[in-house]
């Protein structure tokens, strides 16, 4: 089932992500607490849960680093908001392995 269908707040973050990935616009929004500010590259189905798969370039980190690439389930997500401000697309994996989607619904690198 894709988040559009169950209608609400998910199918607002939903329209929003594929908007953001279709337009290469970062993203602002809250997770574990912490203000976040990146880059939204895939947009899917993991294992059955919605993930976002982004470059995260600002705000903060419990880890401590605050940049560098980041999942973020769907569900934990709050105040997401699109930016004006663009990114110029895919960037390269440090592993060079990338992951395997059950479902994607968006990616920067899938036209």
């Amino acid at each position: 089932m894709s988040p559009t269908d169950r209608g609400g707040a998910a199918s607002e973050v939903d329209r929003l992500l594929r908007r953001a990935i279709g337009e290469k616009r970062l993203v602002a929004f809250s997770l574990a607490g912490c203000a976040r500010v990146g880059e939204p590259h895939d947009y899917g189905l993991v294992g059955g849960v919605a993930k976002l798969f982004f470059y995260q370039t600002g705000g903060a980190s419990r880890s401590g680093q605050p940049l560098g690439w980041r999942w973020a389930e769907i569900a934990k997500v709050s105040g997401l908001r699109v930016l004006d401000q663009r990114f110029p697309g895919s960037r390269a994996i440090p592993t060079g392995r990338h992951q395997r989607w059950d479902v994607l619904y968006a990616s920067v690198s899938v036209r």
